[in-house]
């Protein structure tokens, strides 16, 4: 849902960085590559730790990348395949670890197996609706729907909510429950959204094998005269 338009709005602001960098001789693959690097590593060394403020600067300050890249290769006219296999792959690895080092401040220091158990189901099910849409195309549908909860709204709910909890450490009382209310809202959308697209993805399929099957019969009748 956030895609269309903050796409559109980053993409504009962006821009005149991601010419810069072409300038500089810097590829949109090293891009996508440090701007990975850089998410793992602002999660997973700040928050398994619970220091969620500092950890959600870090991973804003690589997560743009994600844009930075693709409009380097549109600028560079060097978009390919290659190039969108690897930013769609590595969208999952940095995923994983945001999510994945909540995971760890909940199993560990956090004490919150429940939390825990909400952090990893917002990883898994976030991995599985990317996967539908994906496997669902690669099978010839269109898979026209987008989803309550997408991977842009997944981010900025979990990383706006987990900054702003981290304010407690800076004394401001009662905001840590922020978190765990990013938490479970990602999960529930989450849930909605692979429902959505496992709902259109059955829907589709019906109406591209029924109309295969007229299609066949057609042919045998015209075959048949």
């Amino acid at each position: 849902m956030l895609n269309k338009y903050a796409r559109a709005f980053f993409t504009r602001v962006l821009t005149p960085f991601a010419a810069f960098l072409l300038r500089k001789g810097v590829s949109p693959d090293a891009v996508t590559l440090l701007g990975t690097a850089g998410v793992m590593a602002g999660a997973l060394a700040f928050y398994p730790r619970g220091e969620f403020f500092w950890g959600t600067v870090v991973i804003t300050l690589f997560v743009f990348s994600d844009l930075v890249d693709g409009n380097m290769a549109r600028q560079a006219g060097v978009s390919s395949r290659w190039g969108a296999f690897l930013d769609s792959t590595l969208d999952r690895v940095a995923d994983a670890g945001i999510f994945g080092g909540l995971a760890m401040w909940y199993a560990g220091r956090g004490d919150d197996l429940v939390l825990c158990a909400v952090t990893i189901f917002c990883l898994a099910s976030g991995q599985v609706v990317s996967y539908t849409k994906a496997r669902g195309e690669a099978i010839g549908l269109p898979v026209n729907v987008n989803g309550l909860v997408e991977r842009a709204e997944r981010l900025v709910i979990t990383l706006t909510l987990c900054g702003f909890a981290g304010l407690h450490k800076f004394g401001v009382p009662g905001i840590q429950y922020l978190l765990p209310v990013a938490l479970w809202v990602v999960a529930a959308g989450s849930l909605v959204t692979l429902i959505q697209r496992v709902v259109t993805v059955r829907r589709e399929s019906a109406e591209a094998d029924a109309a295969a099957a007229a299609a066949a019969a057609t042919a045998g009748q015209g075959s048949g005269a």
